[in-house]
């Protein structure tokens, strides 16, 4: 049963060539992105006044302190 290949290479130059040339130089490491996202964006949100009342109790800071709870909520 004749499959038409042969068991030499057809071109032995290109078969040593490939066997004894020196590897690639390894690509360097791709560069991960920040698990926080750097931008803010200004949105409008609705919140129950009761709710906004608890995060400003504290004082300054309570944006962020919604935006903590928030990250927490969704499982960021």
């Amino acid at each position: 049963m004749a499959t038409g290949r042969t068991r030499r290479p057809q071109d032995p130059f290109a078969a040593a060539q490939a066997v004894f040339s020196p590897a690639p130089a390894p690509r360097p490491p791709e560069p991960q992105r920040a698990a926080v996202p750097v931008v803010k964006e200004t949105v409008t949100l609705r919140i129950d006044s009761d709710v906004l009342a608890v995060f400003q109790e504290d004082g300054p800071g309570w944006q962020d302190r919604i935006n903590a709870a928030l990250r927490k909520a969704t499982g960021l």
